[in-house]
């Protein structure tokens, strides 16, 4: 609980929170307490049926005690990881044995892509919580004789509040899980002992009445099919066979994807291999009866295959492959305990010096390079705008990570101090662990490579937080409402997705410019019942020249032609984005 109040707390009110997902998700929970609508999600006035509704609940109720504030948005998700992390210490603990369930919780703690999926308000941590949560309710049926309703239906409950966080993975990941294991140990009887009956009847308590609710609330109506065609069909099967319309993300490579696993994982990725070499792997076994560590260590193996595999086979993000993290976490964690309990001359002990020594070989790279970097690299003043320093490369940006691409040398100048901490905590950590390893000191090694992503991470959130401006338009709203009045008009020159937090900050509406078919706005817009805020060039150019005062979000390099002609005021300028405005600003008295 400490290392994760170290870690996460940090996080909650820095950096302000980024266009797209982060403020989108953000704002579709405000709008929530503002409309006293809990059944519908609305951004900008806008229908949004795309999304399982749970996390927004969450932030929801956090608005509700906090007040509105981007860090009681991230509440919710930064308790999920505690919940997480401790879910996962109680399932190791019980499974294998108290240090490894400890150390199980920390890899999760520590690792890259927890902390790196957790920068912007995205369910799939909330998805990896339940299918623990779930998965230590199925164990406990394969001990109990006979299985007890309270696992039963702690399995049942656990799928549907899964339901709930991210749709018909919920129910599919457990399944499949599930039924791999019991396939592969031939014990497929063992679904009659957990109550399916009265199990489904409390998945479908606790998950079909907000479908239910929803369904009547958005039939079909002007140009849509209504919410179950679009968040059944649309967002989830059509999604998966990259078929959704309009569409959206781009799909990673597969062996990318796959590889990425041993990123998200670091710096543990270095004892995957040795840690699913425990797992039982041999049919006799597997059909002969193990024990109770034995039948955990091949269900968490099973765990993060079934996941990958899934997503194998469909368009996939970086961060899909997150809610399999807890079941290698839990491998890791096994094998760090038995590594540490093993003789000094064991295949174990050479095991653990050999992926230290992986690990400071790449450490040994990674600070070369960058020291190269930094040299290349020149001191920026402390008031230079990131944007004038990157490369856009917008082909890119459909990536959860696109924006990286942008970077640099020049631009690395701004970003000196953490990627010396980043560098130097790494090469530093790795190299006290090797010599720990060597001395037999496994343990001390452990809490080494700990201390050490402490500092990575907080390196990483410092240029996070020096990134955010062309990742956010904080600054912007915050402009914007210095000098707001009632009856202005805030416009985005391109999707709502490109300046949301416009939309949550200022806590007033954003009219779009060509973009109603695209994005998060599509299939809302169909509904009769839409706001107008959609304007085209024709009718931007007439607002432009009206009466009323309008504030224009625009990237610097896309500014409309008219405008440009026709004279503008520069109210404020970020990350490469301008606020423009048709007429003098008067200031406040």
């Amino acid at each position: 609980m400490l290392l994760w109040a170290i870690v996460y707390i940090p996080g909650l009110f820095s950096p302000p929170l980024l266009d797209d997902a982060d403020s989108i998700h953000a704002e579709a929970a405000r709008e929530l307490i503002v409309r006293h609508d809990w059944t519908t999600l609305y951004i900008d006035g806008v229908r949004y049926l795309e999304k399982a509704p749970l996390m927004y609940w969450g932030m929801a109720a956090s608005y509700t005690v906090f007040g509105t504030k981007d860090w009681a948005a991230r509440l919710p998700l930064a308790l999920g990881v505690l919940a997480l992390l401790l879910a996962t210490y109680s399932l190791g603990k019980r499974t294998l044995g108290e240090r490894a369930g400890f150390w199980a919780a920390m890899v999760l703690a520590v690792s890259i892509g927890p902390y790196i999926f957790t920068r912007f308000i995205i369910p799939d941590l909330l998805v990896a919580l339940w299918l623990t949560l779930g998965l230590d309710f199925f164990l406990r049926t394969l001990d109990e004789e006979p299985p007890s309703r309270l696992s039963c239906w702690g399995l049942a409950a656990t799928a549907a509040l899964n339901v709930l966080t991210k749709g018909l993975i919920g129910v599919v990941f457990p399944a499949a899980i599930i039924g791999l294991y019991l396939i592969l140990t031939g014990n497929l009887k063992h679904l009659l002992r957990i109550r399916l009956l009265s199990s489904f009847a409390v998945l479908l308590v606790i998950a079909a009445p907000w479908h239910i609710a929803a369904t009547l609330e958005n039939p079909p109506a002007g140009q849509s099919r209504g919410f179950l065609w679009f968040y059944f069909i649309n967002e989830q099967f059509l999604r998966y066979l990259g078929k959704r319309v309009p569409p959206d993300y781009d799909t990673v490579p597969l062996v990318v994807f796959w590889g990425l696993m041993l990123v998200w994982l670091f710096p543990w990725s270095a004892f995957v291999i040795p840690s699913l070499a425990q797992v039982p792997h041999r049919w006799r076994e597997w059909r002969s009866g193990m024990n109770r560590r034995q039948r955990a260590m091949l269900l968490y193996a099973i765990w993060a295959t079934v996941i990958l595999v899934f997503f194998s086979f469909s368009t996939r993000q970086e961060y899909y492959a997150i809610p399999a993290l807890p079941g290698l976490a839990l491998l890791i964690g096994g094998w760090l305990q038995q590594e540490d309990e093993s003789p000094a001359a064991s295949r174990l002990r050479r095991n653990g010096r050999i992926g230290s020594m992986a690990l400071l070989v790449l450490s040994v790279v990674v600070f070369a390079i960058a020291m190269f970097l930094l040299m290349q690299s020149k001191s920026m003043p402390a008031d230079s705008d990131l944007a004038d320093l990157l490369k856009k490369n917008p082909n890119e940006y459909a990536l959860a990570l696109g924006h990286l691409f942008d970077l640099t040398p020049r631009a690395l100048g701004l970003f000196r101090a953490p990627l010396a901490i980043f560098s130097i905590a790494l090469l530093v950590g790795t190299l006290l662990n090797v010599l720990y390893r060597r001395s037999n000191f496994a343990q001390a090694g452990n809490w080494v490579l700990t201390i050490m992503m402490v500092l990575v991470l907080f390196a990483v959130h410092q240029g996070l937080i020096m990134f955010s401006p062309i990742l956010s338009s904080k600054k912007l709203a915050d402009a914007i409402e210095q000098e707001y009045r009632p009856g202005d008009v805030l416009v985005a020159n391109g999707t709502y997705e490109d300046a949301s937090t416009l939309n949550f900050y200022t806590r007033q509406p954003i009219h779009i410019v060509n973009s109603r078919d695209e994005g998060n706005m599509y299939y809302g817009a169909l509904f009769p019942d839409a706001p107008s805020i959609f304007e085209d060039d024709a009718s931007l150019q007439a607002l432009w020249k009206g009466p009323q005062r309008v504030f224009l979000w625009a990237e610097a390099d896309n500014v409309p032609l008219f405008i440009k002609q026709s004279g503008s005021y520069q109210l404020a300028r970020s990350g490469g984005k301008l606020i423009l405005v048709n007429r003098m600003v008067p200031h406040k008295q």
